[in-house]
């Protein structure tokens, strides 16, 4: 990007970002999700994209050796779900996602407003390659990105969304789940969700050893079981919150017991050598 770019100075500055700030300085109205994307989602996965995931598997997954072990692969519908992931510590995260679910339908995630928009070049290549919709902390009407997943598991494609929000916290335990989640949950229906725990990814050099979990999926009635209401709250509610809050902690804890379990394995002995650990900052 030239210097000139009036959207870099405002990029840079990270996800506390607002749309409508970073819409005046590009002179157009903030946009997110399929308004973003500009035709609707689908599960092929180009040619363009292709290549740019071999060579950061080549990268990353061969030449530094980094391993990635998937356990439950047996537990993924057929097509169409949500993907409800932590624990979130890395850049790496997105790519041992895709690479613990099937390359086609190709996942889509929910992505950072202000990353999406750092550059134009990144934003003009992100919308081409796809498998991104990216959303605004705190922005705009949740119902966008609501609409979003569900074209996106209408495709027959996994929907994927770090429920922590942020790369923040201790290696081994999920911090500040929000509860987007568990609202996605409640507007997509009977739309199966999939928990997947991932551990490892708090630092990266070669040889570095990651671990994925993928667990049985369900829906957010049977998430609550019996404490499911008799009368689903109506929309946009202050009952809505506290029902998705409880639908996402039910989540939170069966992803908190994978991660306890997956950690102790991807933790190398204090005499390992830390080869290349430039790779943590590679991107």
């Amino acid at each position: 990007m030239s210097e000139t770019d009036p959207a870099e100075p405002l990029a840079t500055r990270g996800p506390g970002v607002r749309p409508e700030a970073l819409a005046a300085a590009r002179g157009a109205p903030p946009r997110e999700g399929l308004d973003w994307l500009g035709r609707e989602p689908d599960g092929h996965l180009g040619l363009i994209a292709r290549l740019l995931l071999g060579m950061a598997s080549l990268g990353l997954f061969r030449i530094a050796a980094v391993s990635v072990r998937v356990e439950g692969r047996e537990h993924l519908p057929s097509s169409g779900y949500v993907v409800a992931a932590a624990v979130h510590r890395g850049y790496i995260d997105p790519l041992v996602a895709i690479r613990a679910l099937p390359d086609e339908p190709r996942p889509w995630f929910i992505g950072s407003g202000p990353s999406t928009f750092r550059s134009r070049w990144r934003e003009t290549l992100l919308r081409h390659i796809g498998g991104i919709l990216p959303v605004w902390r705190g922005g705009l009407d949740p119902e966008v990105h609501v609409t979003a997943a569900r074209a996106v598991v209408d495709a027959g494609c996994p929907f994927v969304i770090f429920i922590e929000g942020a790369v923040a916290g201790e290696p081994d335990r999920l911090h500040r789940v929000r509860a987007g989640v568990g609202l996605l949950a409640l507007r997509l229906g009977e739309v199966r969700i999939v928990p997947m725990a991932v551990a490892g990814t708090d630092d990266l050099y070669r040889g570095k050893r990651v671990g994925v979990r993928l667990l049985p999926s369900l829906t957010a009635r049977e998430l609550l079981g019996a404490d499911w209401p008799a009368t689903p709250p109506a929309l946009d509610t202050r009952d809505e919150i506290r029902l998705a809050r409880a639908v996402t902690d039910r989540l939170a804890e069966r992803l908190q017991a994978a991660v306890t379990e997956l950690y102790p394995a991807t933790v190398d002995a204090p005499e390992r050598p830390r080869r290349w650990r430039w790779l943590r900052s590679l991107f």
